[in-house]
């Protein structure tokens, strides 16, 4: 393969290729594809975030500014006052005597119900709930979209609710603020006298929000104090959600997951390598570079010490230094290919190996190890490209930590990850991080990675030559 066809093929990719996010701020429908099965038609679920807190602690006009500052994206708000059972003629003829802030109140399974078919993709008709009539006369259509607000006092009441969440707000407002607001809100929008307000306030509102508003917010991700008035935090919110839009869904499920982000080079080097046609020489290049820039990634996830440097300009430098206890290991014999970017970054690194002899997909058979005999004092860089059905991977692990590596010190790195394998390392190693350049589509019935790149192994040392 000569140069003008590898620059030919690098830019031709850049053409086709949609990751998340593009220039123009707008995610693109192959963002969505399900990553846990290689059909094209499979809906991504959407970004679900919960807003819970008092009445009137501002948790509207928290939705109201996120919604306004992700404009690019498809949200969509859904108020938990939606879903208020209707009240029986009983109720009404006693309605001050009803308390709307019990989280009986509610249809919380007309609620799930609802959020189970936004999330696969389906338009909901969400009923609404008139506060005169109290009963839920009309309903509005609420298509599918990337962002899901949900907003309501008791959210993160039901742990059925609360697991819909990929985020929690807690939006935490001092309790006279709150009855001030209303105060004001119900005499002038609701025609209500203050002392009916100060006498549901009490009856029902405050002991509702001691009883089972409050004790929820320790189920928050992040707590807001101040409401909408805290433009500081939800910029840093709306700043997290757009990454999380970007991340691919696995790293949303497993926070442990690490996937380098893609650029139009990456894609072209990945289009190279997994090109059949591709050359011995040009696929060891390739597959060189990218090695390098998931060796420097996994690096950046070890610890670090804060320290002072003098310039030759005599001025001083606050930086940080290395993790010195550091060792890699090698998964024989693909995972040596990524040895010498790891010796290229880190000077003088001891490198360990292990041998892992695969018969079937489930019958891995240690057969040599040779590592490090301070291997539990250090930090461990475990190397191999692919990350298939995660069998061997998890041999190597538990092999790691028999011989006194903590878990949470080792970082395993690979160019290429079925969802399969990230599933089946990061249920059993929560601590451990993964970080690789692509997630594939999956696996097939040989139980192979694809769309893949072949055996990496015979490829890059060149043992697939007639």
């Amino acid at each position: 393969m000569g140069s003008k066809s590898v620059v030919d093929m690098i830019e031709a990719s850049s053409k086709v290729h949609y990751s998340g996010f593009h220039m123009n701020g707008h995610i693109e429908p192959s963002a969505f594809q399900e990553t846990t099965c290689a059909s094209p038609d499979v809906q991504r679920q959407p970004f679900v975030i919960g807003v819970a807190g008092g009445a009137a602690s501002g948790k509207t006009s928290v939705c109201d500014m996120i919604i306004q500052q992700l404009h690019d994206q498809r949200v969509v708000l859904v108020n938990q006052d939606s879903f208020y059972h209707s009240l029986t003629e009983e109720e009404l003829a006693r309605v001050h005597e009803y308390n709307f802030d019990h989280p009986d109140a509610f249809d919380t399974d007309h609620l799930l119900s609802c959020m189970e078919k936004l999330r696969q993709g389906q338009a909901v008709d969400i009923p609404k709930y008139d506060f005169k009539t109290y009963k839920s006369s009309v309903s509005r259509r609420v298509n599918p979209s990337d962002v899901i607000l949900l907003e309501g006092i008791l959210l993160f009441h039901d742990p059925r609710v609360r697991g819909l969440m990929n985020m929690k707000i807690f939006v935490d407002t001092d309790a006279d603020v709150r009855l001030a607001r209303r105060i004001k809100r119900d005499t002038s929008q609701n025609a209500r006298d203050i002392g009916t307000v100060l006498d549901q306030y009490s009856k029902f509102v405050k002991p509702a929000f001691d009883d089972f508003i409050l004790p929820t917010k320790k189920y928050a991700d992040i707590i807001i104090p101040r409401g909408g008035d805290n433009h500081v935090a939800i910029d840093l919110i709306v700043q997290h959600i757009c990454t999380k839009l970007g991340q691919h869904d696995l790293c949303k499920i497993y926070p442990n997951l690490y996937v380098i982000q893609s650029t139009f080079q990456i894609r072209g080097m990945h289009t190279l390598i997994r090109d059949s046609q591709t050359t011995k020489h040009d696929f060891v290049f390739y597959s060189d570079r990218l090695i390098r820039l998931v060796v420097e990634h996994g690096l950046g996830h070890l610890p670090f010490t804060e320290m002072q440097v003098i310039t030759p300009t005599g001025s001083v430098y606050s930086g940080v230094d290395f993790c010195k206890r550091l060792c890699g290991v090698s998964v024989i014999r693909s995972g040596e290919s990524m040895e010498n970017a790891l010796r290229a970054c880190c000077k003088g690194i001891k490198i360990g190996k292990i041998l892992i002899h695969r018969e079937g997909d489930n019958g891995q058979q240690l057969v040599y190890e040779k590592l490090p005999n301070d291997i539990s004092e250090r930090h461990v860089l475990l190397l191999d490209p692919i990350l298939g059905t995660g069998n061997s991977a998890v041999q190597a692990i538990n092999l790691l930590i028999r011989k006194g590596v903590p878990e949470g010190n080792i970082i395993f790195l690979n160019l290429i990850s079925a969802p399969q394998g990230v599933h089946v390392v990061c249920k059993k190693f929560p601590r451990l991080k993964i970080v690789t350049s692509e997630i594939e589509n999956g696996l097939n019935e040989e139980f192979r990675v694809i769309p893949g790149m072949g055996e990496f192994g015979d490829r890059y040392f060149g043992t697939d030559d007639d």
